[in-house]
């Protein structure tokens, strides 16, 4: 895993602690929030991902996240077959894997923040259980893995 520190690449973690090591690849707002409107939203262009980012991601801080859950493999990017100027992003097994981190963030957070409320999708796989989330990334793995080739 390479990170950038200051003017240097880092080429290995702080620590070995698996923690850490996760918070490297995924411990900043707006990887999360990439990945969220990925999964959930179906956003699967530059953008859309952009425009419609209720957060109002900067273009650039964008772009370099794309770019870095690339190189760690958790997204694909390819050639648009229906449009030869842009890209669509799609999950790899390593995103699609991703999809209870998220709930289990959803769920934490709709319990213990009172200004937060579980919405639509995740809502609905939360009350759907286990089996429910299993179709559910079943469903991803069919249009994202598919896509990604």
């Amino acid at each position: 895993m390479s990170t950038r520190v200051g003017t240097r690449v880092r080429t290995s973690s702080r620590s070995e602690c698996v923690i850490n090591q996760t918070l490297e690849v995924l411990g900043d707002q707006w990887t999360l929030l990439v990945i969220r409107d990925i999964v959930f939203v179906n956003r699967r262009h530059f953008r859309e991902l952009l425009t419609n980012s209720l957060e109002g991601i900067a273009s650039n801080i964008l772009a370099d996240r794309l770019r870095k859950l690339v190189q760690e493999g958790i997204i694909t990017k390819s050639d648009d077959p229906t449009h030869k100027q842009k890209a669509i992003y799609s999950l790899t097994e390593k995103g699609i894997a991703l999809v209870p981190l998220l709930l289990e963030m959803a769920a934490w957070g709709d319990e213990y923040l009172p200004t937060s409320k579980l919405q639509g999708l995740a809502r609905t796989l939360k009350e759907g259980g286990p089996e429910l989330r299993a179709e559910f990334m079943d469903e991803l793995r069919k249009a994202h893995l598919a896509a990604s080739g």
